[in-house]
């Protein structure tokens, strides 16, 4: 959050506003780039913005345990959707792990009001939530009902007790280094952004889109820290069963059913991996209101702070005044629809827990809230896909100054 207050304090101020206290460099000028070793390539810039998304985005996406027997186009396929919605969408990606994080904290320390505590690790318990462990019957143990079922959950608390938290965290294709490293990528990327602002050259667009995606993923990077990444195969406890006991796997909802549990939640009646051989990409445990209105608040704060920081390049040069026009209307329309949608959806959620609930005035209320959420999508999925395209267009005509390099001997001598 600091890091945003900086941005927004140095990119809003125009190239001459402040002068800088330190002498840059010998150079003659920052606005042009006549030394070749003192500048970078229009491939520099591209290369560096989409590596630094690609680690960020890819280290940070953290499937579900797959259905048995995927190949490996298969499991690939998952997690680079998984990839892609965290890029198109950032903030539903934080929305889920951040219900994954209940989730697990719920089994692992449980609650005297509302839940039961399981003695599992954090890793158990992020195991549990992504569907780790399936009975011998084929479908996943991924629900406290299932834990709490008096014939067949002491089995299974036994058996998931007995379990090593490291022969889990075998099962994962990562560890703290690579997820350091891509930390890493993200920090450095970030300091190149504040220098090169500090030093008056020019932030292209694509770099503070690619910023946003940096800053952003590290919410979901801190969320899943302890979570197994990229498990391909369950562990299975219980005790064994005839082959006629395995699980019919149900027709798939429908596509915008599949999305608005993921982005809304699953309710608490949706016992899914009953009926399944694995939880959905997106699944986690159902959650309790309070939980699930804390979720919403982190990815509403999630989606405003990928859009703010869009905002800070509201002075950057354009190509065209249509295209600055653009970028700005986008920019405030990721930075507030998720406010306004989480304010009608507590207004909603707090007239139907009033008197008013059953009303024609709470109705009437409900439904415009309603109709006001669902019409306010298209216009955030246009702006979102204007903030991709956009980046990519303006580096047809950048200004001279985007190409000099930061001169880091400013900050640290001799180099």
């Amino acid at each position: 959050m600091l890091i945003l207050f900086i941005l927004v304090h140095l990119f809003s101020k125009n190239g001459s506003a402040v002068p800088v206290a330190i002498s840059l460099d010998s150079r003659s000028s920052t606005d042009t780039c006549d030394d070749i070793n003192n500048c970078r390539k229009l491939f520099d810039i591209v290369w560096g913005c989409l590596a630094t998304i690609f680690t960020c985005t890819w280290v940070s996406v953290h499937p579900n345990v797959p259905p048995p027997n995927q190949s490996w186009l298969a499991l690939f396929w998952r997690r680079l959707k998984m990839m892609l919605i965290g890029i198109i969408a950032p903030e539903i990606m934080v929305g889920f792990a951040a219900r994954q994080f209940w989730g697990a904290r719920n089994v692992v320390e449980g609650d005297t009001d509302s839940y039961t505590e399981y003695n599992f690790s954090r890793t158990h318990g992020y195991f549990f939530c992504m569907g780790g462990f399936i009975s011998s019957a084929g479908y996943p143990i991924a629900t406290r009902e299932q834990l709490d079922d008096s014939n067949l959950g002491p089995e299974f608390l036994t058996v998931i007790r007995s379990v090593d938290a490291e022969d889990i965290k075998d099962k994962s294709k990562g560890d703290p280094l690579s997820k350091g490293v891509a930390l890493a990528q993200g920090v450095w990327f970030t300091t190149q952004c504040l220098a090169r602002v500090h030093q008056h050259l020019a932030v292209t667009e694509l770099e503070v889109a690619t910023l946003a995606f940096a800053v952003v993923n590290i919410f979901i990077w801190l969320l899943w820290w302890d979570k197994p990444l990229d498990v391909q195969r369950p562990i299975i406890v219980g005790s064994h069963e005839s082959p006629d006991a395995q699980p019919v796997i149900p027709d798939q909802p429908p596509r915008w059913t599949r999305i608005a549990d993921a982005i809304f939640g699953y309710d608490k009646g949706d016992n899914l991996p009953l009926s399944s051989t694995s939880v959905p990409l997106f699944w986690y445990p159902p959650l309790d209101t309070n939980l699930q209105l804390g979720t919403l608040v982190i990815t509403t704060l999630a989606g405003s702070l990928f859009g703010a920081i869009h905002c800070t390049a509201w002075n950057t040069d354009f190509p065209t005044t249509t295209e600055m026009w653009i970028w700005r209307s986008c920019s405030l329309v990721i930075a507030t629809i998720p406010v306004i949608i989480l304010l009608f959806d507590l207004l909603g959620a707090i007239i139907s827990d009033t008197i008013f609930g059953g009303t024609m005035l709470g109705i009437t209320i409900t439904t415009i809230s309603f109709v006001l959420i669902m019409g306010s999508f298209p216009i955030y999925i246009f702006a979102r896909l204007s903030l991709l395209s956009l980046p990519l267009a303006a580096l047809r005509s950048l200004p001279p100054s985007a190409f000099v390099d930061v001169n880091w001997s400013t900050y640290i001598p001799h180099i």
